[in-house]
């Protein structure tokens, strides 16, 4: 059975499409209790009010820092109709229970880019606002209560006591994400790294997925506050993302933002990269990046860090994807693409070089809870790696830095060969490092030829020399790894006998 408002309290911060709902619910007879800003939008707009003051008998004070908190208002949000108690002392303090509270926080995620100093972004901790809201959640038997916008329509002629029970989820989920927003700031070091012992998780609903990795999977899609990613992207056609699509971007994201302002082009699939180049020529690091593996890209993610114009299209809509991913597409490009009306196309300023993105925490869930760390740092090149054999020219470290990047990005164990700018054969999530070696050089001799520049990167070190035979045979002479293992002595020794320069980093970058 569906309930009339007789009495609301209102006080927001996003004050869209409030005059709209409430207008007519006054005209009916609603008494409408608010505040500050509140009060004066509803009253320029027509909706008669009557100040929180006029009810506590206490003005607002301390630059409404103290305001709606105060026992005259959350005797009317707390008491219970069950409880004769509760009703004869809001009859002693002549006070009207609520039945309708709308409320939202003051914007402390948008005030973060803001730059403010640390007593201004304090004043942007709501404290009023998720207390009235609690309150009248969990008195959801009698209150509706309003905490997003996008709920007003839906709730013009009253609710019924589930519908009141959604909303009271839905509100304590927002002062979750909200109160999670602000812990993990202040917790935050100069550095910009998080207190290990305190680390909350919360996230804000985007949209509901057609399915998980499976059909048979339910699935949805949350944004973390204060954070940026690809719920930011624009999406300029093709159908809804999926839950597999949205991992893959991720990972095509990851890989590229590795690279700068060097040109970059890298195709996705499985989360794993199978294509990546680089290349001064827009058009030319596109052709380079979907021919490193010309049958892996098929049904693939591909993504740029630099504008897509009509020559990139062009090779684009020859071959059938997944998704596409760049910070800009022009007018020529878009015409093109809309040939491939499924063709999922985004654009989002997350890929320019200059856009600078904080870096975050990655997370893993298991059983029972969930494992936080640090984001992988890797370097391109670094003057304290050692090389053992010849000392590499210009070439060979321009490659070695752009390998030993993609390496880190494959899931472990992962083998990863380059040659000029280009990947060449990419082995992947194989349970010992010796596959992982036989595929990639499978996939190089399955699609290109083999040079003496040629540089295989390995994420982790060789157990033992069986891989540099294979590597050996393979034709390639230059080798990127951390070593430390313990078999490090006869590895090396069996490189140098066989004429393979190795550099040593020191750091492994696993990703499993």
């Amino acid at each position: 059975m569906s309930m009339m408002y007789k009495n609301a309290l209102v006080s927001v911060s996003d004050k869209t499409g409030l005059v709209e709902f409430l207008k007519p619910l006054a005209e009916q007879g609603l008494r409408v209790l608010s505040t500050g800003g509140t009060a004066k939008h509803l009253e320029e707009n027509g909706v008669p009010v009557i100040q929180v003051s006029e009810q506590t008998g206490f003005p607002e004070v301390m630059d409404g820092r103290v305001r709606t908190l105060h026992p005259k208002i959350h005797m009317a949000l707390l008491a219970r109709d069950h409880k004769p108690d509760d009703l004869t002392l809001l009859k002693e303090n002549e006070i009207e229970p609520f039945d309708l509270v709308i409320g939202n926080l003051y914007p402390f995620e948008q005030s973060l880019s803001r730059g403010l100093n640390e007593t201004d972004q304090s004043e942007m901790i709501d404290i009023g606002g998720p207390c009235l809201l609690r309150a009248a959640a969990k008195n959801y038997d009698r209150i509706t209560v309003i905490c997003d916008p996008n709920d007003y329509e839906s709730l013009q002629k009253g609710t019924d006591v589930g519908r009141r029970k959604e909303l009271a989820s839905k509100v304590f989920h927002h002062t979750a994400s909200y109160d999670a927003l602000i812990a993990n700031h202040l917790s935050e070091s100069k550095e910009g790294e998080n207190e290990p012992s305190r680390f909350s998780l919360s996230g804000e609903f985007i949209n509901e997925l057609r399915y998980g990795e499976n059909p048979h999977q339910k699935a949805s899609w949350y944004r973390t506050r204060g954070q940026q990613g690809l719920q930011d992207a624009e999406i300029l056609q093709g159908k809804a993302l999926s839950f597999n699509n949205l991992l893959d971007l991720e990972a095509a994201v990851s890989t590229v933002k590795l690279f700068g302002e060097e040109n970059c082009a890298v195709a996705v699939k499985h989360t794993n990269p199978c294509g990546v180049a680089l290349d001064r020529d827009v058009a030319e690091a596109t052709r380079k990046a979907l021919k490193a593996d010309p049958v892996s890209v098929f049904g693939g993610i591909v993504a740029m860090n630099y504008t897509v114009n009509a020559d990139v299209a062009n090779q684009l809509v020859e071959l059938f994807l997944e998704c596409v991913i760049a910070p800009e597409v022009d007018t020529e490009a878009k015409e093109i693409l809309a040939r491939k009306k499924n063709l999922r196309v985004l654009t989002w300023d997350g890929m320019k070089p200059d856009f600078s993105i904080k870096r975050g925490m990655k997370i893993k869930t298991v059983g029972g809870g969930y494992l936080v760390q640090e984001e992988d740092q890797v370097k391109s090149w670094d003057d304290s790696w050692k090389v053992i054999g010849q000392t590499p020219n210009a070439e060979i470290k321009q490659t070695v830095s752009m390998i030993w990047r993609v390496c880190a990005q494959l899931k472990s164990n992962a083998i990863a060969i380059a040659d000029k700018s280009q990947t060449l054969g990419l082995g992947m999530g194989q349970v010992n490092r010796v596959d992982a070696v036989d595929q990639a050089v499978l996939r190089m001799k399955k699609h290109h030829e083999v040079s003496e520049t040629a540089v295989l990167a390995s994420d982790a070190f060789f157990p033992f020399p069986d891989s540099i035979d294979l590597i050996h045979e393979a034709g390639i002479r230059w080798v990127i790894q951390p070593g430390g293992s313990i078999k490090d002595a006869d590895v090396i020794a069996r490189a140098e006998e066989l004429g393979i320069n190795m550099i040593l980093t020191g750091q492994r970058h696993f990703s499993h």
